[in-house]
């Protein structure tokens, strides 16, 4: 009996301290590969990424009151038209770029989706506040002023936002 445990001690503590090893180098071995995989992945991410961030910035300039009416022609328009083209404009803008998302965090999101809600609300209202017989020109000019009279406006809160998070990949 006595002859059983000579041999079996050794052999267990023989077998642990393999384990140990090979536990240890299965170990780093997974870590080595994750890590491989990240940096590989990240080749292929980071300029879908940028991409994101760029077609992310189009949208909240091509959404802003200037831009949008400069494509207009506001002789042949009503307050009214104008009004429902700026409307359709920014969310044909923002359906378009929809996608864009995933490559971005929740709080830059959150602010681009308040942005949009915003500026619509925005249009809407400027458009409530026009006399009757205002032209759509009158209306384009009321629309740019007190867009740019509120300071930082919600587009130029989300731009930022959106740059200060790309110069991270950078």
């Amino acid at each position: 009996m006595i002859e059983i445990f000579k041999y079996c001690i050794p052999a267990i503590c023989v077998l642990l301290a393999t384990w140990l090893v090979m536990h240890k180098f299965y170990k780093s071995e997974t870590e080595k590969r994750l890590w491989e995989f990240k940096r590989l992945s990240q080749k292929e991410i980071s300029p879908l990424r940028m991409r994101a961030y760029e077609r992310l910035a189009l949208l909240l300039e091509r959404t802003t009151p200037e831009h949008m009416l400069v494509d207009l022609n506001l002789a042949e328009m009503t307050p009214l038209q104008v009004q429902a083209q700026l409307m359709h404009t920014i969310r044909q803008e923002f359906d378009h770029n929809l996608s864009q998302q995933i490559y971005v965090s929740d709080e830059v999101w959150n602010l681009i989706e308040n942005a949009k809600q915003q500026t619509i609300a925005f249009v809407n209202s400027i458009a409530q506040q026009l006399p009757a017989e205002s032209s759509a020109l009158d209306y384009a000019k009321t629309l740019i002023t007190a867009y740019r009279s509120n300071g930082d406006t919600p587009n130029d809160i989300a731009l930022q936002a959106l740059k200060n998070e790309a110069k991270t990949l950078l």
